[in-house]
């Protein structure tokens, strides 16, 4: 009888066991907030992408259910076959109005976005220089293009340009990828020097801007307007699973560039549309970002409330670089982080453990939202007063 061909699972969940990096799902029950239901016990939620509270707004609830009383749950298909409906334009036009772009396409992921964005702009005779803390959709983008990959050591834009100096008079056209804010340790890309370096080096420019959508910027537009980058020439992706409650990503950029990539990215060729729910939802958040921008404000007051408790209290803690709403508290090993990541559930606060291979170094992620208040940060940081002698 010849060998399973599947046996060398088994073995490599147990590799993955005892290096400490073993995942599992934790279930929420109700709806999302600052607080959440956790196995059954209220935690105050520090885990959530959630950054402005419209996940659980009614709202976006309400114009769901309008949604699919008008259109039913589901798109049925692609946009160029029985998927389109007037609400996805309506929403594009939307993201293309807000970001100060000529056009917008929606995906049905933000991370669809980044594949297919990044597999039609370039192609085997092409070249990617990758930030190597990018998330993992850009990087498989790069691999599904067929592009030659290259890594850059993070945000170092000497590095960048020694490596196009070397090898940008080799290949067809060149693609700089980026995230905008770095989602496992809360720093920014230096866009500004991005954006001249790929002027100087006639390379095309890709931003995500899943994690600064609906948080960077006067308007919450992102990281091109916290930058005060509007109107420069990039492709931007966003998401809007994040600050925007829904589901869905999208690209904006120019309508050139739009029009391509209704013709070339596979991933929005060959994808059943947004369902017409998702859609509507991230409609009227879009809205609610633009008319309540108190939003936006209560979440800077809270992420610069937990910044200042962090440093007059805990400044012995090693607290990753950050200029978002994303705070990270680095540790010595995953099993640390373990840990430390079950003493603060015991405690109420719901942090989760950061380990490799998802990160270099293993840490807690805190996500501030706009709907904490400040006795949700004050007990994070009291709890955190209470354990840190073990880290």
């Amino acid at each position: 009888m010849s060998p399973d061909p599947y046996n060398w699972i088994e073995s490599s969940l147990a590799t993955i066991h005892k290096a400490n990096w073993y995942r599992s799902v934790q279930t929420i029950q109700g709806r999302p907030g600052a607080t959440v239901l956790l196995g059954g016990e209220e935690v105050i939620n520090f885990a959530s992408n959630d950054y402005l509270g419209l996940a659980g707004d009614e709202r976006l609830s309400q114009a769901a259910i309008t949604a699919v009383q008008q259109w039913g749950t589901g798109s049925t298909g692609s946009r160029l076959l029985s998927g389109h409906r007037e609400i996805h334009r309506e929403l594009e036009t939307a993201i293309a109005c807000w970001k100060q772009t000529e056009d917008a396409l929606l995906f049905s992921s933000g991370y669809l976005a980044n594949l297919g964005a990044i597999a039609a702009v370039v192609g085997k005779r092409d070249l990617i220089l990758s930030d190597q803390y990018n998330h993992s959709s850009l990087k498989n983008g790069a691999i599904l293009s067929g592009a030659d990959f290259k890594e850059y050591p993070h945000c170092d834009i000497t590095a960048l340009k020694t490596q196009l100096i070397q090898h940008r008079p080799n290949y067809r056209r060149c693609l700089i990828i980026t995230d905008s804010v770095f989602s496992m340790d809360g720093d920014l890309c230096p866009l500004p020097e991005l954006l001249d370096i790929g002027e100087q080096f006639n390379s095309m420019l890709l931003v995500d801007e899943a994690h600064s959508t609906a948080v960077l910027g006067k308007t919450g537009a992102g990281c091109m307007e916290h930058f005060n980058c509007t109107g420069r020439n990039v492709i931007q992706i966003g998401t809007l699973s994040k600050a925007l409650g829904s589901l869905g990503g999208y690209v904006a950029g120019s309508a050139t560039l739009i029009d391509y990539l209704r013709n070339r990215a596979p991933t929005w060729i060959y994808t059943t549309a947004l369902s017409p729910p998702d859609t509507a939802a991230a409609l009227a958040a879009i809205a609610i970002v633009q008319q309540e921008p108190q939003r936006l404000a209560q979440l800077w007051r809270n992420v610069d409330y937990l910044k200042h408790l962090l440093s007059a209290k805990l400044p012995h803690l090693k607290i990753l670089p950050t200029a978002s709403a994303i705070i990270c508290i680095q540790l010595p090993s995953a099993a640390v982080a373990l840990r430390v990541g079950q003493q603060l559930k015991s405690q109420g606060i719901f942090a989760p453990a950061i380990r490799p291979p998802t990160v270099p170094t293993s840490r807690i992620r805190i996500s501030l939202m706009a709907s904490h208040e400040l006795e949700h940060i004050e007990k994070l940081v009291s709890v955190l007063m209470r354990i840190s002698a073990g880290f």
